[in-house]
């Protein structure tokens, strides 16, 4: 099966201008290639030969510590650990706790810095290498402010405005901030890379464009990227870490997330009956699209997809699958994640220190 993009998603890929992943030869053979899970680009191409050819690329996804990490965060944290551990590629992760802040999202920049370290320990437990993995923490790394600063001579307001929609009355931290978004996309590049690729949901691509733009302006490679499909949240609406029923964290207990699971959005017929004759819905079904997504391969997908179609599969049979799957994969994360040490924290953190003077 592969995942389904509805007509908002491709019109919005067709009003960035970006290109559909299935038109890249050779692909490297990965989950989330396969399903769909991401599905268009920017020179991923361009990326993908430099890796191949030796050359030192990285890749770099951002955090916002006003959350812990839900099951839709997988999207990018899977990219990360495959190129890791498949190419040896080092991992940038920014957390952003500057913004949670200056949004409102915390109270306090020290909620902020405990957020931001126990995500983290999160990221160690779910299998970063902490010798590839380069996370930088904005109160912690404030070198970072004098990139941005040297980038925001080339960024209007009015571009600000356009690309975020704020208006008079935004604060004007929240008016900064992109340009830090920026210069965390584009250090990996300041500090000597030659290449970066950014996994974001689709809906962040003009976020990335202002990146790209500055490259240019700086004579710096533009940043990669490769967008994933929206997934709808468990209740088939989208997914938001300010809705908690439309996701699953992955620090929840299991007889939440299974009440979570029993109650998922389904393609499934409104009798049994009727859905042994008509057969399920793939494409609204969510345990199938999480399944596809993030557990099985592309042949197991395709054989779920056509016997749910079918009716040989019920919905329920599709959540309990989905159930068993994240037992496995969240009771061993658990276990990782009692042993993440705060000094195991600190070796990944970067400081100002250690990268100041390239910055």
């Amino acid at each position: 099966m592969k995942l389904p993009i509805d007509d908002g998603q491709k019109q919005l890929m067709k009003d960035f201008g970006l290109s559909y992943l299935a038109d890249v030869k050779e692909l490297p053979k990965f989950r989330g290639f396969e399903s769909g899970l991401l599905f268009c680009h920017r020179d991923f191409d361009e990326f993908f030969k430099k890796l191949k050819k030796g050359e030192k690329v990285a890749i770099i996804s951002g955090f916002n510590p006003s959350s812990k990490i839900h099951l839709g965060h997988k999207s990018f944290l899977d990219v990360h650990l495959f190129f890791q551990k498949e190419y040896g590629i080092h991992s940038f992760i920014p957390i952003s706790d500057d913004e949670s802040y200056v949004v409102g999202k915390v109270e306090t920049q020290k909620e902020a810095l405990i957020n931001a370290r126990h995500l983290v320990k999160e990221l160690l437990a779910l299998g970063f290498d902490p010798k590839k993995t380069h996370v930088y923490i904005d109160q912690v790394f404030t070198n970072i402010y004098n990139l941005a600063i040297k980038l925001s001579k080339k960024v209007t307001g009015s571009t600000i405005k356009a690309v975020y929609g704020y208006g008079d009355d935004t604060n004007s931290g929240m008016f900064f901030y992109p340009i830090i978004q920026a210069a965390h996309i584009l250090l990996p590049l300041v500090l000597g890379y030659e290449h970066v690729l950014v996994p974001v949901g689709l809906d962040q691509d003009p976020y990335i464009r202002i990146s790209r733009d500055l490259a240019a302006k700086f004579n710096l490679p533009k940043p990669a990227e490769v967008c994933s499909v929206l997934l709808p949240g468990i209740d088939g609406e989208k997914m938001s870490k300010s809705r908690p029923e439309s996701a699953i964290f992955l620090d929840e207990d299991l007889s939440s997330i299974k009440k979570k699971v029993m109650r998922a959005f389904s393609g499934g017929r409104s009798t049994l009956e009727e859905h042994r004759k008509l057969g399920g819905i793939p494409e609204k079904d969510v345990a199938l699209k999480y399944l596809t997504a993030y557990f099985v391969d592309a042949k197991e997908s395709a054989r779920l997809e056509k016997e749910y179609r079918a009716g040989k599969i019920l919905s329920s049979e599709l959540k309990e699958r989905l159930y068993k799957e994240l037992e496995k994969f969240l009771t061993s994360y658990k276990k990782k994640l009692a042993k993440v040490k705060e000094s195991d924290v600190d070796k990944v953190l970067m400081r100002n220190e250690t990268y100041g003077s390239l910055v």
